[in-house]
């Protein structure tokens, strides 16, 4: 069905007709997408054409998976291929009419949202997606995708992406960026330094991933602090090939800093394969303080990701693999334990650090008054389950008050469905404008300011943050 024009604002005339206005001044901005997961081989080749339909909009796209799944429906019918060999359907306009038949789950979420606005502003088709539909709606994206201008370099012209930038392992060679500057096209694709799997001495082939960093590096890894430089000069490999930030994901943001003989004897025991689960942990407390260490220095805007207990179904993990919709929010505590860490840069200018949290439990509690004090503190948008029009509402009033927008770090879209970013980016927008409005017709601020404001979160924020 068309999309309404006036999705996502208040009901009430004056603040309705404020949010219009707002919105139209940062509705064709540019997108800033400082944070994201869209694999850098689509940009790579200058002719690369999308699969299917289902490829491209179902199966990247964990959000569907999950919702999918817990309605019964088998990931193999969708056409996820188990890690077993065992049949899955590999007819891909058999598994696109199974996800049409239950499309009516997404009803009132993000992603019925983000599919609406792809459907209609990207593929132009107003239909609503059903069983009876589903064909209607294959053909004519298939059609589309073999357009010339459906090709990812055209859509990111279309999309008026200023920058998008990727998530690549330490150990990534980042061949795919090295092809994408060589070809002479002038798009931002930037790589994002993740040393995760390497960090983390508890991660799966830990072992072979440090070989890989050294065999990359040209550091013979067998001491804490080959290590160390091995990563500060893959961090400068990265900056090279364009890279603004480095990400972090952990369980917990628990920082602690270690001795170097401390890190010596743990990362030994690392090597020989007898680690302690709480050896793990405190080992990668302290990389996080020795990775805002090296972004005080080198410059990359240090991202933290807390906060997901991942692949909570292990029948899922063994079947499937990773990613498939099983990671769920669990609870943080950021006060304690990122003091460590702002102990030693929370204070020091050069340092740039954002944190993303899926408890909302801490916004006002602890991260907004850390970001309300601390300079190197930034706050990142709402994250993953909280990427919705309520999470943002209750992102503005729970943060917004005591840190104010400045202090946090604008929208990235996080996501790894590409034709997906427009949507995601509008819902933003949309949502900080209903906010602004609010606060203009409750006399809070004059709606010079709240335009200011508007196109602040909409660009400005994450322009600065990033450095982009």
């Amino acid at each position: 069905m068309p999309l309404h024009p006036d999705r996502l604002f208040s009901p009430e005339p004056s603040q309705r007709s404020v949010a219009r206005q707002l919105y139209a001044q940062v509705a064709e901005l540019p997108l800033v997408c400082p944070h994201g997961h869209v694999p850098p081989s689509l940009f790579a080749a200058p002719d690369y054409q999308f699969e299917s339909p289902l490829a491209l909009i179902v199966l990247p796209d964990h959000y569907l998976l999950r919702m999918l799944y817990s309605q019964g429906v088998a990931l193999e019918a969708l056409g996820v291929p188990p890690l077993d060999g065992a049949p899955y359907e590999r007819d891909p306009r058999r598994a696109w009419r199974r996800f049409a038949e239950h499309f009516y789950l997404f009803r009132g979420t993000p992603s019925g949202i983000w599919l609406s606005h792809v459907f209609e502003a990207i593929f132009g088709i107003q239909a609503r997606l059903n069983a009876q539909s589903a064909d209607l709606f294959y053909d004519q994206i298939a059609a589309r995708l073999a357009e010339p201008d459906f090709q990812p370099r055209r859509l990111y012209q279309r999309f008026k992406i200023e920058a998008l930038c990727t998530t690549d392992a330490a150990t990534d060679p980042l061949d795919q960026h090295a092809a994408i500057r060589q070809s002479g096209w002038d798009g931002r694709i930037l790589p994002t330094f993740r040393p995760d799997d390497v960090i983390n001495l508890d991660s799966a082939d830990w072992r072979a991933n440090i070989e890989r960093l050294s065999a990359l590096s040209g550091i013979d890894i067998g001491h804490y602090r080959t290590f160390i430089q091995a990563l500060e000069a893959r961090r400068d490999f990265f900056r090279a090939m364009g890279a603004v930030a480095s990400d972090h994901g952990a369980s917990s943001p628990y920082t602690e800093r270690l001795s170097e003989a401390e890190a010596e004897t743990i990362f030994q025991r690392a090597l020989r394969g007898s680690l302690s689960a709480d050896e793990a942990r405190r080992f990668t407390g302290h990389m996080l303080i020795e990775s805002a260490r090296m972004s005080a220095e080198d410059g990359l805007t240090m991202q933290l990701h807390v906060g997901s207990f991942r692949d909570h179904n292990p029948l899922l993990r063994r079947r499937f693999g990773r990613d498939k919709g099983a990671d769920i929010p669990q609870p943080t505590e950021f006060t304690r334990n990122l003091k460590p860490l702002l102990d030693a840069f929370g204070n020091d200018a050069r340092l740039t650090l954002v944190v993303f949290t899926l408890d909302e439990s801490t916004y006002a509690r602890e991260l907004a008054p850390l970001a309300g004090h601390y300079p190197a503190l930034r706050l990142g948008a709402p994250w993953w389950f909280h990427d919705s029009p309520n999470g943002m509402a209750r992102y503005f009033d729970q943060v917004m008050e005591t840190c104010g927008i400045y202090n946090t770090a604008g929208f990235n879209d996080d996501t790894r469905a590409f034709l997906s970013i427009p949507a995601r980016h509008d819902l933003w927008r949309r949502a900080a404008c209903n906010w602004l409005a609010g606060l203009v017709v409750r006399g809070i601020l004059d709606e010079a300011e709240a335009a200011e404001m508007a196109v602040e979160l909409a660009v400005g924020l994450a322009r600065r943050t990033y450095r982009l």
